[in-house]
């Protein structure tokens, strides 16, 4: 009987707590937006929107063209809240940690392969204007967005970036956008704080029909021909990772919004 009474007692304890609780201060924002949506908690009838983005990152649920209409809200609220940020924060720290305990070669040819969208920049201010992802992928209007030049660091990224190049690691950029955007997307690196880099590779006309994972493939080959040699590799989609020429290794960051083969 004594042990059911404080069995009780310390359910009553923890329920008063949480509902005690403090909230949480405001996690700093990567944009100026801010999340209009209700609670992320809310359940959603016919489909869990957490399993289907588990699923998602983990290249289980394939060839989706938008984000589902009952996840909209979901995955807005998931990008413009600190878990999004938490998450990357776990990947970019990882990958320091293999980057530092990587012997290097000393001849300035270890390279660090970074992605582009969604990896070094985020779009989310144009994405949170088309449903997260719930609306089709329109290129004409995206890339009307590219021009303008205004994506925003990752801030996540941002510190791998810096300190990958303070240990001696190059990084290189290799991004499907096209080779007209070139200029563009070398200032929006800058304008960023991406400063240096060894190169910067878009996809050129002749991949024109090829698949992401066989256009990044032939760029690492290439690289590698040239000598260097890749520690480390990160993009937000299993495109950028899967295929050859992979690097030392992986690192995947989330991205629930759009998917690319």
């Amino acid at each position: 009987m004594a042990s059911l009474i404080l069995h009780i007692f310390f359910l009553l304890v923890i329920v008063a707590t949480s509902q005690g609780s403090p909230p949480s201060s405001a996690p700093l924002q990567i944009h100026l937006l801010r999340s209009r949506l209700g609670s992320g908690g809310h359940r959603i009838h016919g489909v869990s929107c957490l399993s289907w983005r588990l699923a998602v990152e983990t290249n289980n649920i394939i060839g989706w063209k938008t984000v589902p209409e009952e996840c909209e809200d979901y995955v807005g609220h998931y990008m413009l809240g600190k878990q999004y940020r938490e998450d990357s924060a776990a990947i970019t720290d990882e990958a320091f940690t293999h980057a530092k305990t990587f012997k290097l070669g000393g001849d300035g040819k270890d390279i660090w392969v970074f992605d582009v969208d969604e990896t070094t920049l985020s779009n989310l201010p144009y994405y949170a204007k088309h449903g997260f992802g719930a609306e089709l992928y329109n290129s004409t209007a995206f890339n009307q967005w590219v021009f303008t030049g205004k994506a925003l660091a990752l801030p996540e990224s941002l510190k791998l970036y810096r300190k990958l190049l303070s240990i001696g690691v190059k990084v290189v950029f290799l991004t499907g956008r096209s080779e007209d955007q070139r200029a563009v997307t070398s200032y929006n690196l800058h304008t960023a704080g991406y400063h240096i880099w060894e190169d910067l590779i878009l996809k050129a006309s002749s991949y024109s029909g090829k698949t992401a994972v066989f256009y990044k493939s032939s760029e690492r080959a290439k690289l590698e021909k040239k000598g260097y040699r890749i520690i480390g590799n990160m993009g937000d989609q299993w495109s950028d990772l899967l295929g050859t020429s992979v690097g030392n290794r992986t690192f995947k960051l989330p991205d629930p919004m759009y998917y690319i083969s």
